[in-house]
């Protein structure tokens, strides 16, 4: 059981010792290509308007999902 101050953990170790990450909601989503839109590819400051995420997982997300 987590407490206030305390969080579960958002990844998980994969069957390749790699560090999984949890799905982004389609808030978060959209968060992102609003925020990408005004600031780039700053990632550090879109992170900063995302509790829980780091500017690395944002842009794995970001790489991921649009490019080609």
């Amino acid at each position: 059981m987590c407490t206030f101050q305390q969080s579960p953990k958002k990844t998980s170790e994969g069957s390749n010792g790699r560090t999984s990450m949890r799905e982004f909601s389609e808030d978060e989503e959209t968060l992102i290509a609003m925020m990408f839109k005004l600031v780039g590819k700053r990632w550090h400051l879109i992170a900063g308007r995302i509790p829980g995420r780091t500017a690395e997982e944002i842009e794995m997300y970001w790489t991921s999902k649009y490019s080609s």
